[in-house]
């Protein structure tokens, strides 16, 4: 007998506690196998495509695209052990009815057997397993093959314990003090309905069959907004300060309001927490950059036209960052403020900032103190394109150590970036451009760059941070200083 079990969103790692649906990659009364991808959601971290741990038919989806669901939130229900779709989706279910009759119409009855429902599929992602099938079953009475349907209806489907909503579902309720059904079902949009005081039960959703989305409740507060902003224009004693808009007049525009979440919303959190934790100073210095360029030009032309992917110039810049960092370990570092101590790291993973159609990522270089200058760029142009493509891993941006800033692709000669929380220090590069400079006493066209460390005051002094720049300095004016290190 087939078994509806429900697959709620995972745990994705690195502390994160929902997921914005992207696209649904499977339709109810779709066939899935084990480990099939069902569903694409964005988190702050990344774009992740999750997996469903259990095979069957897909009887529900809850959220539509575009909704954020917080972790643990059930995200689909699979029959076990139905070999075919259903002949019709499941309808909207009220409370206290049957949320789903999915099952294999026609399915012979030695085919609904749930054998490997109960282990699911041993895979698992970051906080959740599949040792144990969820705690609400169905059992479903399948139509016996070759019998026409008797004229008497049809015995409803035994449900343990309790039933769970399918498609849209009438949420019954206290909503906003008041008791009625609600045509919603993402928590979230609930949760900004009571913040801002909006009754769902006087609005119309714009979904499908009339489900609310947040769009609808964000319509709402607005409007809400408005009209309290006429009121306080009405003076306490006398008429309205401003008279109704004429015939004709344009209405006064409204403040657009944009939420802060996915890549926005964690950029904000981890930016504003460094800012108020980290005591930050920045020092910066003009370096001349002629001769750097003038050897990777050189490496790039020894490896010949197909001798392999060409030395960029921010592998050379992290490469320097990682010998500099040998010789100023305070920089690879991190300060644990409950317990009041710096604690040195023994090795560098090396962020760098990539700027992509979803906000701005820090990538990380695993042991990038290990690597030369070409294992260093063949590792970033590997993540770039993964950020590119939205396809980044929680793991591959996280745990970084020190932060590599190049907004001289910005065309921008200088910045002081706010350094990337909990690391100790971040490099800034400007562009390389051509600028009069003194060389060998003769004044000379040179490629001039902009070098800027920010740099936490707790882990050291400004002598210290001053080393470090200045020894960054001297390899990028005269690379041979760097042969010493290695």
């Amino acid at each position: 007998m087939a078994q509806v079990l429900e697959f709620k969103l995972p745990d994705l790692g690195e502390g994160l506690t929902e997921a914005e649906i992207v696209r649904w990659l499977v339709e109810v009364g779709d066939v899935v196998a084990i480990d099939q991808p069902v569903v694409e959601v964005e988190t702050a971290k990344a774009m992740v495509e999750v997996p469903c741990p259990y095979g069957g038919v897909v009887t529900a989806r809850f959220g539509e695209e575009g909704s954020e669901l917080p972790v643990g939130a059930p995200l689909l229900t699979v029959a076990v052990g139905a070999t075919e779709a259903p002949a019709s989706p499941a309808p909207s279910a009220a409370p206290g009815s049957s949320a789903s009759g999915a099952s294999s119409a026609g399915a012979p009855a030695a085919e609904e057997s749930a054998a490997g429902s109960e282990s699911g599929s041993g895979n698992v992602l970051v906080g959740y397993g599949t040792g144990a099938p969820a705690a609400r079953r169905r059992r479903i009475r399948p139509e016996r093959v070759g019998t026409p349907a008797a004229p008497a209806p049809a015995p409803a489907p035994v449900v343990e314990p309790e039933p769970e909503p399918v498609a849209v579902p009438a949420v019954a309720g206290e909503v906003n003090g008041q008791q009625g059904p609600v045509a919603v079902v993402s928590p979230l949009v609930r949760r900004l309905a009571r913040q801002h005081e909006i009754d769902l039960r006087r609005l119309t959703g714009s979904g499908p069959d009339g489900l609310i989305l947040r769009a609808d409740v964000d319509s709402a507060i607005r409007r809400a907004e408005e009209a309290a902003r006429a009121q306080t224009r009405t003076a306490p004693d006398g008429p309205a300060v401003a008279e109704a808009p004429t015939a004709g007049a344009a209405a006064p525009a409204a403040a657009e309001r944009i939420p802060l979440r996915g890549v926005r919303g964690a950029v904000a959190d981890k930016l504003s927490r460094s800012r108020s934790e980290i005591p930050d100073a920045t020092c910066w210095v003009d370096a001349d950059a002629t001769e750097l360029m003038a050897a990777r030009a050189a490496m790039n032309a020894a490896s010949g036209p197909s001798g392999g992917p060409k030395v960029s110039v921010l592998a050379l810049l992290a490469r320097i960052c990682t010998a500099a960092l040998a010789r100023y370990p305070e920089l690879n570092s991190t300060v644990d403020t409950a317990a009041r101590e710096i604690v040195r790291l023994p090795g560098v993973h090396l962020g760098f900032a990539a700027q992509t159609e979803r906000g701005l990522v820090v990538p990380v270089v695993r042991d990038a103190h290990t690597r030369n200058a070409e294992s260093i760029g063949a590792e970033i142009a590997r993540l770039t394109e993964l950020a590119r493509t939205g396809k980044l891993s929680p793991a591959q941006l996280t745990g970084g150590t020190f932060t590599l800033n190049n907004y001289g692709v910005f065309g921008v000669d200088g910045s002081t970036p706010i350094i990337n929380h909990p690391e100790a220090a971040m490099l800034g590069v400007g562009r390389i451009m051509p600028k009069p400079w003194v060389h060998n006493g003769e004044l000379a066209v040179r490629q001039v760059v902009q070098l800027s460390l920010t740099f936490d005051h707790r882990v050291c002094d400004g002598g210290t941070a001053g080393g470090f720049l200045r020894y960054v300095a001297d390899c990028v004016e005269q690379p041979a200083v760097l042969l010493r290190t290695l």
